[in-house]
């Protein structure tokens, strides 16, 4: 399965739990009263996002974007002699 690159060149703002997470009784998932921790804003630009989040009073936290690792060209590299990382199962 490949995972698409789509609306990957956002930036998010995400707010802490206010409050921890319980375990719910009947079915054993984790529940939480605080509505704001389904709450995710995207932003176009970082400068965008950090004054939003000054505007209105938000600690902040900055994470930059992972790079993502190269990836083998073809499925048959996955086997070659020469690999860095030897293939196992």
């Amino acid at each position: 399965m490949q995972s698409g690159k789509a609306r990957t060149r956002k930036w998010l703002l995400e707010y802490e739990p206010e409050t921890p997470r319980q375990i719910e009784p009947l079915m054993g998932w984790t529940a939480s009263s605080d509505m704001r921790s389904q709450v995710i804003l995207e932003f176009d630009t970082l400068e965008e996002a950090i004054a939003y989040a000054k505007k209105n009073g938000i600690p902040y936290q900055l994470f930059e974007p992972h790079k993502p690792t190269p990836k083998s060209k073809a499925y048959s590299d996955n086997f070659r002699f020469g690999r860095k990382i030897p293939w196992t199962h």
